[in-house]
């Protein structure tokens, strides 16, 4: 799950989402319940800024793996990290490989309110779509975890980028919350200082720190 630093909330955010939770009502496409059999829905999977800064109640966070999926910068920011005239690149889930992060298990009563509060943080703007995957933990044992995936048919999926077209988006983008190379580096170096080492991303963080002297483009 990413958490962009641009939308960080402040504590106070989840005790509002809290108190107005009963009275929201969410649209269908957004909107993911529990099945009458599905008893054992209790995990949040993050993989993005979320690992640090989840910003909603937790009762355990575990180290988790994600198979099927990946960290990508594959969706276009034309607002917070850029313009629609020049998009910028934030962090997403896409198919492929697998993608190391952490789980939070939630209380069964704090359960609609953190989906809520992950819905109105991830789906507005943005091309994610609400997905529950199965995720290992690393003693073997697995669970079902709500997380949010790239949306492949959405305007804003990137698609798979090289990483040179990657870095020169990212160099060039600016959106209202600051430059795209100022997010991707800080994100970049927040997972590896981490300990999520992910070769195509450091790739990506080197050929931008080459390039960062150069600035934008100009118009």
């Amino acid at each position: 799950l990413q958490h962009h630093p641009e939308k960080i909330k402040k504590d106070e955010t989840w005790h509002l989402a809290r108190y107005v939770c009963a009275s929201m009502v969410m649209a269908p496409a957004t909107q993911i319940t529990k099945d009458d059999n599905d008893t054992r829905l209790e995990w949040v999977f993050g993989y993005g800024s979320l690992m640090w800064n989840p910003g909603f109640p937790h009762v355990e966070r575990r180290a988790a793996t994600l198979p099927g999926f990946h960290r990508a910068f594959c969706i276009y920011s034309q607002h917070y990290r850029g313009t629609p005239e020049r998009p910028g690149l934030v962090l997403g889930l896409d198919r492929g490989g697998e993608c190391r992060g952490v789980a939070f298990r939630i209380a069964p009563s704090d359960w609609d309110g953190v989906i809520i509060y992950l819905d109105e943080r991830e789906l507005i703007g943005y091309a994610y779509q609400p997905s529950r995957l199965t995720i290992t933990f690393d003693n073997g044992a697995t669970a079902i975890a709500h997380t949010y995936t790239a949306d492949r048919a959405h305007p804003h999926f990137a698609g798979d980028l090289t990483v040179a077209d990657s870095a020169k988006l990212i160099i060039r983008a600016e959106g209202i919350a600051g430059t795209n190379r100022d997010y991707a580096v800080n994100v970049i170096q927040e997972l590896e200082s981490r300990a999520y080492l992910d070769v195509h991303l450091h790739e990506l963080l080197e050929r931008v720190r080459q390039n960062a002297s150069f600035g934008p483009e100009p118009s």
